[in-house]
């Protein structure tokens, strides 16, 4: 699974607009104690939120549940003072836990998501929100008919590049968006379950959801994907989706490339915008060069028209982005959408749109690549 290092800061297109945020008995926690929450699975990204929600002055980590108890109190070390149990059934029972962190295989986030909303927890998860779009809408239905918070841990939306960009785009300041295109390769690691677009294009949708403006969206994917190795499932994946203004996004993922790339171009009428994770001393650049179309023209009697292409080659800017644990900022949004009463950022509807493209993807690569629409109105 790849995840960044360094990390800041849904119906389409109805971001943000859900009223959520009622506590388990009903009422909205106070404003100021902490929150209580309990994260469930402490493998691979566990560890990463019991730490992060113990660091927040919005949270109190009051249980780890783990079905491997000893794994759970590794995780906490030996003078922690929170609780270590495989029994979720407590966790949920417990009155003093406001919320339920989902961190375990995506297979299961149904069973435990659900379960907690249906104790009025509200409930982070995450990525992907489910395994399928039918589970994660049953997810985001049952959240908004009890008034809680869903959120989906779409954690690169959430660092100091991310946030930036989202301003830039949304902004207007690279104009009209003409293309999209992320890379995300490296060597490894090979999943049993899932193949590499599952794996790691989840991050690139997700950015790109997060990015767009409001009224621009995919509305129909196309897939290609190859297992040269026998793996069982693609290990080289391209998507590219095409977006209801006529521009395009395409996403590259690999698990067979010898070295890792981590790369997206955001090509604007104005600007282009690009992101090097992998380089912290120049993260984003703007640059002040592309491809300028005059006003058609009507020359002589028969009203030819001729369109008049010039080449625009200005400066490069590289704005300063500082450096923030994206997981903090993350939780921190968790805790605010829950006070406030919002939707978060990345909210249950947000993991839904991934879902959707996710889905359609699959169904293209069994066609050998063949055009599949999108849902409308998530």
């Amino acid at each position: 699974m790849d995840r960044p290092d360094q990390l800041d800061h849904p119906d389409r297109r109805k971001k943000n607009q859900v009223t959520q945020g009622t506590g388990p008995s009903g009422t909205k926690p106070s404003g100021t104690e902490p929150l209580g929450v309990a994260v469930v699975g402490a493998g691979y990204w566990g560890p990463n939120l019991v730490r992060n929600f113990q660091a927040s002055d919005r949270f109190r980590l009051r249980w780890l549940c783990d079905l491997d108890v000893d794994r759970a109190q590794r995780v906490l070390g030996g003078y922690s003072t929170v609780q270590a149990t495989a029994d979720y059934a407590a966790v949920l029972a417990d009155p003093t836990v406001d919320a339920i962190a989902v961190a375990t295989p995506a297979g299961t986030h149904l069973d435990i998501a659900l379960a907690a909303l249906r104790a009025g927890k509200h409930v982070l998860v995450e990525k992907p929100l489910a395994a399928t779009y039918a589970d994660g809408l049953r997810l985001v239905t049952e959240a908004e008919e009890r008034g809680l918070t869903l959120m989906c841990d779409h954690t690169y939306c959430y660092t100091p590049a991310v946030g930036r960009i989202r301003e830039l785009v949304r902004s207007g300041e690279l104009g009209e968006i003409h293309f999209v295109d992320s890379v995300r390769i490296n060597l490894g690691l090979v999943q049993k379950d899932i193949d590499v677009m599952w794996d790691l294009a989840p991050h690139d949708l997700s950015i790109l959801d997060f990015i767009l403006p409001d009224n621009v969206e995919p509305v129909a994917v196309a897939a290609h994907g190859a297992d040269p190795i026998g793996a069982g499932q693609a290990c080289v994946a391209y998507l590219t989706l095409q977006l209801n203004t006529g521009a395009i996004a395409h996403v590259h993922v690999n698990w067979l490339s010898p070295t890792k790339v981590r790369t997206t171009m955001v090509g604007g009428a104005k600007r282009t915008l690009i992101w090097d994770d992998l380089n912290p001393a120049q993260r984003v650049a703007i640059f002040d060069r592309g491809v300028d179309l005059a006003a058609p023209q009507e020359i002589g009697d028969d009203e030819r028209r001729d369109m008049l292409i010039s080449y625009r080659s200005g400066d490069m800017v590289a704005p300063a982005i500082g450096e923030k644990e994206a997981l903090r900022s993350m939780v921190d949004e968790f805790g605010d959408a829950i006070r406030e009463r919002r939707a978060p950022l990345t909210d249950g509807r947000a993991g839904l749109r991934v879902l959707d493209i996710l889905e359609a993807a699959s169904r293209s690569l069994e066609f050998k690549g063949a055009v599949v629409g999108l849902r409308a109105g998530h």
